[in-house]
């Protein structure tokens, strides 16, 4: 194949649906849009559950219970084989550390697991961490720094 038979394959380019240009076209007099009522309008749009007026399901259904959705809250789970693979002899694990190294993202609290290895001496200053990862970093001779350090998230 030569360079300048160069084209795009078959179907790949649309053609324009062009809209109210006379009778003969396909799309002459309504458009497409149908006979009169609020969608043939320009402007008229519904939202989505609109029902043509009736009161829409969502808002027949009574709200029920308590929903804890909106206060609930994201960690951003951080695993002990992760910090060794990533971290040096010595070196200070906190968030900003974590972000820069990738291994999270934002600034959602960090709470730290014990799953995987840790032979390095690490510092950490991270608020919350599991049990079995405190054990481990402990044992590892790391210090944990943080306020009110506690394993419950």
């Amino acid at each position: 194949m030569q360079d300048f038979n160069l084209h795009a394959p078959p179907g790949a380019h649309k053609k324009k649906r062009i809209l109210g240009r006379g009778q003969g076209s396909g799309r002459g007099t309504t458009a497409g849009k149908g006979n009169k009522g609020q969608k043939a309008r320009s402007g008229g749009k519904t939202y989505i559950g609109f029902e043509g007026g009736q009161m829409p399901l969502y808002r027949r259904i009574a709200q029920r219970g308590f929903s804890n959705y909106p206060f609930k809250k994201e960690w951003q789970i951080v695993n002990l084989g992760e910090i060794e693979k990533r971290f040096e002899e010595g070196d200070t694990v906190d968030s900003g550390s974590l972000v820069c190294k990738g291994l999270v993202k934002g600034s959602a609290p960090v709470k730290i697991l014990g799953d995987g290895n840790i032979a390095k001496k690490l510092t950490f200053k991270i608020r919350f961490f599991s049990a079995s990862a405190r054990e481990k970093i402990e044992k590892a001779g790391g210090t944990i720094i943080g306020a009110g350090s506690s394993g419950k998230a």
